[in-house]
């Protein structure tokens, strides 16, 4: 039976559903991960919740981000 690795990010820039779900079709595909949550704080730090068989790197989380043209908040 495995167990499932929830790990939460702050990411900013995003300002609508749009952002939110460019940013989760870019995390989803990081080998690994099975499941993406956003909490879109406009304005502000928004909380991506992902949920992976293993821990992921935060750099390619960070890559991840990145690409859909966002920035991992600096962690805490």
């Amino acid at each position: 039976m495995s167990t499932s690795i929830t790990t939460t990010y702050g990411v900013t820039g995003m300002t609508c559903g749009h952002c939110a779900q460019a940013v989760t079709e870019e995390v989803t595909a990081i080998e690994g991960a099975e499941s993406v949550s956003i909490d879109l704080v406009v304005g502000g730090v928004s909380q991506v919740t992902v949920t992976s068989a293993a821990p992921l790197d935060r750099s390619l989380v960070a890559a991840a981000v990145d690409e859909a043209g966002y920035a991992l908040a600096p962690a805490a």
